[in-house]
């Protein structure tokens, strides 16, 4: 008998809990809020550019997800950045001084790929613009309702991936009146996310420094990091430069609420100083992005969540991973559909 899952979120975890329930007797379906899959890996592309504003990169950490990207899945296109991370600290430049990882990935298309090609491995239909407001518990299942008050379906099964406040508060909005809800709801809601301001900034010139991507490592700066998009492949014509600046969360929670013009201006100043080219405060292009829920600082305590599993609830992401980053959350996503299967067989 085919057991049906709904997946919540279509990021990098969602994408790979998909993945490894391919062979299995589920039925996935993907209830996405945006119009596109990857969450916070996300691209975007204007004026010949690819950029990738959110995460990125995968980070050569995980040999499994390794593997999975640069052996199993399509591997046309993939982009590995050669140049260097180099680090700054609030009272100098940037300079050598870190360990760049020993592959940095993505695509020529974007890091968005990754997702998609995933998905494209599997039988999963995924919504887009399907913004989940309720889960009703009844009947031993999940029924879903979204923002407009459609009904999204009765499933087996829920995986929730969205980041850890979101997920709270779609388990505030459950109409399931178990102290389990609760619990959950908080312990999920303990976990910290750090808030990012990101700035993006084209020229018509390319800057001659070497290092791909520069870390503020005493967290002391303004600005937490800059990196060159047109050292990927396939993402800058020749000659031009495109920078991605994420600022700390201090700066980044001061200003949220800031016009755009004003927090891109102050981000190309301080951008300017820390690279010391002052031609990087006049820009020929921008754009920008606020993550309020960029990372977290923290992951959730998993034995306050083991008791999900018997209500067919099912949790995944960069916070339910061992480490906040890219590839733990696609490693996470991989265990936990496998874990999935296991359960619904």
């Amino acid at each position: 008998m085919t057991t049906t899952l709904a997946i919540v979120g279509a990021g990098a975890a969602g994408a790979a809990a998909a993945y490894a329930l391919r062979d299995a007797p589920v039925e996935v379906t993907v209830l996405e809020k945006s119009r596109g899959v990857c969450g916070r890996a996300a691209t975007r592309r204007k004026d010949d550019c690819t950029y990738e504003y959110g995460a990125n990169y995968l980070k050569d950490d995980d040999a499994r997800v390794t593997e999975l990207v640069t052996e199993t899945l399509p591997t046309d296109g993939l982009v590995d950045v050669e140049d260097p991370i180099h680090a700054f600290e609030r009272s100098g430049g940037i300079h050598e001084g870190r360990d760049a990882d020993d592959h940095k990935w993505t695509y020529e298309d974007g890091i968005t790929q990754l997702a998609k090609r995933l998905f494209a491995e599997t039988d999963a239909t995924v919504h887009n613009g399907v913004r989940v407001e309720t889960l009703d518990r009844a009947d031993g299942g999940w029924r879903i309702v979204d923002a407009e008050e459609t009904d999204c379906g009765e499933f087996d099964a829920v995986l929730l991936t969205p980041p850890a406040p979101q997920t709270a508060d779609l388990l505030g909005q459950a109409r399931w009146d178990h102290d389990d809800c609760r619990d959950f709801r908080q312990t999920i809601a303990s976990v910290p996310y750090r808030t990012v301001v990101t700035g993006v900034f084209h020229y018509p010139f390319e800057l001659d420094v070497p290092w791909y991507g520069a870390v503020n490592t005493d967290k002391d700066h303004d600005v937490g990091w800059v990196a060159r998009e047109e050292c990927k492949d396939g993402h800058v014509p020749d000659g031009e430069s495109l920078l991605v600046v994420q600022m700390n969360e201090p700066w980044s929670v001061a200003n949220y609420d800031e016009h755009p013009d004003r927090i891109l201006s102050a981000i190309a100043e301080r951008t300017a100083g820390l690279v010391a080219d002052d031609r990087l405060t006049d820009p020929d292009w921008t754009d920008y992005q606020h993550w309020r829920y960029a990372q977290p600082e923290a992951t959730v305590d998993h034995a306050e969540l083991a008791g999900a599993t018997d209500h067919d609830l099912y949790f995944a992401g960069d916070w339910v991973a061992d480490e906040p980053r890219l590839h733990a959350a696609v490693r996470n996503g991989l265990e936990t559909g496998e874990a999935i299967a296991d359960e619904l067989a």
